[in-house]
């Protein structure tokens, strides 16, 4: 289906969740001259409208002069608000919803009965194992894992498992490009790769703080300036969310039995305080 380029210029996407990465998401596909329409689908509990966070988006960039507004105004009409029903003539699904397993496997449950069958299903899992999400499915299931903040961030990780059809690994990797990303086609296994090194430095960082040896600004200036990264690991974390870096220890625990990821108390005790980073406005730091 997606061999011929011509026909990739007409794709048309659904991207399922409104939080932030599912926005995002679908901000960067509306972005690409060979998508056609993306709707953006809210969930069966879901209220947000996701087009008008795209907007705002788009409006920041138009006054911060990193985008004309005709420009940001032709992304946006390619974009539609929805639900799961809109994605029935969809070419391809990506899955944004919360890290959970059950509301992951109620969605494609929901997809597969809507979709027509030449429909491609993806899930932007940032640690779940794609066969335990697919249980139960009658079609394929490949991971396409983007980065907060999707539209800068220039990773996607395709995950495949030992049943994917290479056609669908060659389609994923296809227009992770065309949407000017660079792929990386991983094999299943926890945390895959990025996670799989940057939430356990996470979860030590909060070790470092909680056992008072530094405090949060000097870890992150440290770390910064010590191993040249961009970011500090506890500003990392806040970015991320808390709650979703626990979410992946717990993942990568429970699959792989190691210790090394058992998540410090600490952290698990501002996912319980709902301290969970810039989306609450408190972590590490206060926003």
């Amino acid at each position: 289906m997606f061999d011929n380029r011509e026909e990739v210029r007409a794709v048309k996407v659904a991207v399922i969740g409104t939080g932030t990465l599912g926005t995002t998401i679908a901000q960067v596909f509306s972005q690409c001259d060979r998508i056609g329409r993306v709707y953006i689908c809210k969930g069966r509990q879901s209220s947000r409208e996701g087009k008008e966070i795209v907007a705002r988006a788009l409006d920041i960039l138009v006054d911060r002069k990193k985008m004309e507004r005709q420009a940001a105004d032709g992304y946006l009409e390619k974009i539609y608000d929805g639900d799961l029903d809109n994605a029935a003539d969809v070419d391809f699904v990506i899955e944004a919803v919360a890290e959970d397993l059950d509301i992951k496997r109620m969605v494609f449950k929901g997809l597969e009965s809507i979709c027509k069958k030449e429909c491609i299903f993806a899930t932007n899992t940032s640690s779940l194992p794609i066969k335990e999400i697919a249980d139960g499915m009658k079609r394929p299931l490949i991971g396409m894992h983007f980065f907060n903040p999707a539209p800068v961030m220039k990773l996607v990780e395709v995950i495949i498992s030992a049943t994917t059809p290479p056609g669908i690994t060659e389609f994923v990797v296809s227009i992770a490009k065309d949407i000017g990303k660079t792929p990386i086609v991983v094999k299943e296994a926890p945390g895959f790769v990025v996670n799989r090194v940057l939430i356990p430095m996470i979860n030590e960082a909060i070790s470092i703080y909680a056992e008072g040896i530094a405090s949060v600004e000097d870890i992150d200036i440290a770390m910064k300036l010590g191993a040249n990264q961009p970011m500090g690991p506890l500003a990392l974390g806040d970015l991320i969310g808390l709650d979703v870096v626990l979410a992946i220890l717990n993942v990568m625990l429970r699959e792989t039995g190691d210790n090394r990821y058992l998540p410090q108390p600490m952290l698990k005790k501002m996912v319980r305080e709902r301290k969970l980073g810039r989306k609450t406005g408190e972590g590490f730091y206060k926003y």
